[in-house]
């Protein structure tokens, strides 16, 4: 895998920021527990995926779009309505969507649909991924305390006067959009990890709200920069790569911590 100058620089722009978007939202994931959610919610783009691919569409990642924006609408909505667990309704739409995924997309695709391709990145694609990470990360930080305060109280929010619901769904709604710019680089089958282990390790480092968001923002991006590099040097999909290089910040901030009590 040859890439020009200009793929690698596309490329480790939209890591960059695709890494700090994901781990900055993916910090409230941790902090909810509700990790798995965040991975689970990342198989759920693969039919959109795979139908924008199927009609050779130019940029068939809207699909995914589609997908994650329809699906984190549907699972908000049942949570509201049912007694049943965010986790296992998302459980249920992200099996369905894995299973439906992978009967359509084409066979040809489905390397670059799981684990990403960065051969194919683009001015575009490095475009929408600051313009989109810029404005999710900003209305993230407008309702990231209301978030905080929601899981600590939800009695104590709504005397606030914040609405519960419509905060929920935004930001579902920025997680999924994250999510679907994410696969370019990483693909359905490990975006997940960008909002989960980021997150994880800051925790390992932080002692107060600030700097475990920043840190997670950092370390996404450590991990999805450094993987990129990797995978344009070795040749290898970037998606597997970019897990490593993050499991390998988990694990050094496992490592301060221990030495560190």
């Amino acid at each position: 895998m040859i890439l020009t100058i200009e793929t690698l620089a596309f490329s480790l722009v939209t890591g960059i920021f695709v890494g700090i978007s994901a781990g900055y939202l993916g910090s409230l994931m941790v902090l909810e527990k509700m990790a798995l959610v965040g991975d689970a919610l990342s198989h759920v783009a693969l039919p959109g995926l795979a139908i924008g691919l199927s009609l050779h569409l130019s940029y068939p990642f809207l699909g995914a779009f589609v997908f994650l924006f329809a699906a984190a609408v549907i699972i908000w909505h049942l949570g509201r309505v049912t007694r049943l667990s965010f986790e296992s309704i998302v459980g249920a739409v992200f099996t369905l969507a894995l299973a439906i995924g992978i009967l359509i997309i084409p066979e040809a695709e489905l390397l670059e649909a799981l684990f990403g391709d960065i051969t194919r990145v683009t001015l575009l694609d490095a475009v929408i991924a600051a313009v989109i990470s810029v404005v999710a990360v900003s209305l993230t930080k407008i309702i990231y305390k209301k978030l905080v305060l929601g899981m600590i109280s939800e009695e104590l929010a709504i005397s606030k006067g914040i609405n519960i619901a419509r905060t929920n769904l935004l930001y579902l709604l920025l997680v999924s959009v994250i999510v679907a710019i994410g696969i370019k680089i990483v693909g359905t089958l490990l975006v997940g990890f960008l909002v989960i282990v980021p997150a994880a390790a800051a925790k390992n480092l932080s002692s107060d709200l600030f700097r475990y968001s920043i840190l997670s923002a950092v370390f996404g991006a450590i991990s999805s920069f450094s993987g990129v590099l990797l995978s344009s040097y070795l040749g290898l999909p970037s998606g597997p790569l970019v897990v490593i290089s993050g499991i390998t910040v988990f694990a050094a901030t496992v490592l301060a911590r221990w030495k560190a009590k």
